[in-house]
């Protein structure tokens, strides 16, 4: 069930059932350039929509909406990331035997197969990335961190992530990597935006 909510007259939030949902609603807009429309920002399970209201309107942004097919959505062309990733996190061996697996096990999966950023938030330039090998399920830690440094790559549910900046967390850490995820002096602040396909790759220091 597909839920529209007016934010005033220059938003539109789109409540949906789950996350498939939003990023295939969130991939067909974004290739659609509706007019009017000035940005998207979607979440687990919902896209909120921009809209100048000199050009367009929320009735006109929801008629245009109801009236995609998300089944077979044309996404634009998504933007691959390469993170770099130092497997020596400190919840490694403990991700390790919840899966079952040998930390080099955690490692090959969690490099063998690309991610997609569903989407963004936490933190500015923190990253939700889904998708992976489907072994990845683990819970939170039972007592999160007060701080998590820089460059910090976690998993939490499904969804992997790199922290951004030092900041609390609860995620399970198992590696780190020195790419800057955000940057207020470059052209684009963060390295990951909804869309893009990330690849992880194991090295040594």
């Amino acid at each position: 069930m597909t839920r529209f909510l007016r934010c005033g007259r220059e938003a539109v939030l789109v409540e949906l059932n789950d996350l498939s949902q939003a990023i295939a609603l969130y991939a067909s807009l974004s290739a659609a350039d509706l007019p009017g429309v000035t940005d998207l920002v979607p979440a687990a399970r919902t896209v909120l929509i921009h809209l100048d209201p000199a050009v367009t309107s929320p009735d006109a942004v929801r008629a245009a909406v109801e009236s995609r097919d998300t089944s077979e959505a044309a996404a634009a062309p998504a933007r691959a990331v390469r993170i770099p990733v130092v497997y020596d996190g400190p919840d490694l061996a403990d991700v390790a035997a919840l899966l079952q697996l040998t930390p080099g096990e955690v490692v090959a999966r969690h490099t063998g197969t690309p991610w997609t950023v569903a989407f963004t938030g936490f933190a500015p330039g923190f990253g939700y990335l889904t998708g992976g090998d489907p072994v990845f399920d683990v819970p939170r830690r039972e007592s999160p961190r007060t701080r998590v440094p820089a460059g910090s790559v976690g998993l939490a549910g499904r969804f992997s992530g790199v922290y951004p900046t030092d900041s609390p967390g609860g995620w399970q850490l198992i590696g780190r990597t020195g790419e800057h995820l955000w940057d207020l002096d470059g052209a684009e602040p963060a390295l990951l935006l909804p869309g893009a396909t990330v690849t992880f790759e194991a090295e040594t220091r």
